[in-house]
């Protein structure tokens, strides 16, 4: 009872320590809607239409960025299904075999009906031996959540929660927003800054200052401040924007990034990649009167993507280039993904050939082909 009790209270202690980011950042917000809505559009705004303009341009930004940070902190990361799980009967085999090649053997039996193409540098299957799964393409182990997260981009403390497949359209739009919220305060700001900045710097008004008393000297101060703090979180949303933006474009995670998807050809930095307009529906959807908000429009189940292959993968039922058996699915009878079907909008996508710009020429972008086993395309390769 002792270790687990303590156990126990480790957890807590964690998941307290882990929210004191998020709780930072709601109290930064909360100060920064008073400084700005009481302060300076109440206190220190005297015409009546900019008054109004400023008020309710800034809670529309507002509305929109506190809803997105709330979608991306609250969306539960998605985990592999069941069918990437080893049974009961696999795992006893797995246990009684020391051999790495003989386990090896036996994960790639499991492998071979399920949509998978990535490999680990080695040529390995990937598997989590915490988990006990054979991990989908892009699908990572995150030691802070002790899951495997389907498409994994990164464990975010700011937002206490892993960015992957289930809310990374939520996170882009949350630094967008972030972003704008910062460059509008700093714009709005900028005047009543400088007005009070250079009035700082003389005796007189410094004197006026005093007289009037201290309500004066406060508003003063959250405005000068909150300028100051706009503008710095304003440039490093911009960074990390600007670089997400990037990865949007290349249809990359951060791990992607750092670490290029190794196929059975090799690593390929460019192995997901459709194009950039196919990249970006990937993740915000085909339908675009849904793009600026935060609700959930991307494309796909998270358990698989489509992917240029440069060589054929014998382990996988299907050949580029040639349609699966009429009467067959790509990933086998006993597998279905998604569990929904897709609309039309969607197969569209990812029945497209890719438009590759990274790199090849005319011969290699012919040899290169979609293939997406867990869609169940047509023409699938």
């Amino acid at each position: 009872m002792a270790p687990s009790g303590s156990r126990s209270i480790k957890r807590s202690c964690q998941t307290v320590l882990y929210w004191i980011p998020v709780i930072f950042i709601t109290l930064i917000v909360a100060w920064s809607y008073y400084a700005y809505v009481v302060q300076l559009c109440i206190e220190s705004i005297d015409n009546i239409g900019q008054k109004i303009v400023y008020l309710l341009a800034y809670h529309v930004v507002f509305i929109l960025f506190t809803w997105t940070y709330w979608q991306t902190i609250f969306t539960k990361p998605m985990n592999p299904l069941k069918e990437f799980h080893l049974s009961y009967s696999d795992k006893e085999l797995l246990e009684r075999e020391d051999r790495g090649e003989s386990q090896q053997e036996i994960l790639r039996r499991i492998a071979k009906d399920l949509p998978i193409y990535t490999r680990t540098m080695s040529g390995a299957i990937r598997f989590c031996d915490r988990c006990q799964l054979v991990k989908p393409d892009r699908c990572h182990h995150c030691s802070v959540c002790d899951k495997c997260i389907l498409k994994m981009d990164h464990h975010c403390p700011w937002v206490n929660n892993c960015v992957g497949f289930s809310n990374y359209k939520f996170f882009m739009l949350f630094l967008a927003y972030s972003l704008l919220y910062c460059i509008f305060i700093t714009a709005t700001d900028l005047q009543y800054f400088i007005k009070f900045w250079t009035a700082e710097g003389r005796t007189h008004d410094r004197l006026l200052e005093y007289l009037n008393g201290l309500p004066d000297t406060q508003a003063k101060f959250h405005i000068m401040f909150l300028f100051f703090a706009a503008s710095m979180f304003s440039v490093s949303l911009a960074s990390l924007f600007v670089y997400h933006c990037w990865l949007v474009c290349k249809n990359r995670s951060t791990l992607e990034a750092v670490r290029a998807p190794a196929f059975r050809h090799g690593a390929d930095k460019n192995g997901f990649s459709l194009g950039l307009s196919k990249n970006f529906r990937q993740v915000f959807g085909d339908e675009m009167r849904y793009w600026p908000f935060p609700v959930y429009s991307s494309l796909g189940d998270g358990c698989s993507f489509p992917t240029c292959l440069v060589n054929q993968d014998p382990e996988q039922p299907s050949s580029p280039g040639h349609n699966p058996p009429p009467n067959k699915t790509v990933v086998g009878e006993s597998h279905q993904f998604p569990a929904k079907p897709l609309r039309e909008s969607q197969s569209r996508l990812l029945n497209s050939a890719p438009s590759w710009t990274e790199n090849g020429g005319a011969e290699d972008k012919a040899r290169r082909g979609t293939s997406n086993p867990a869609m169940a395309i047509e023409n699938e390769t």
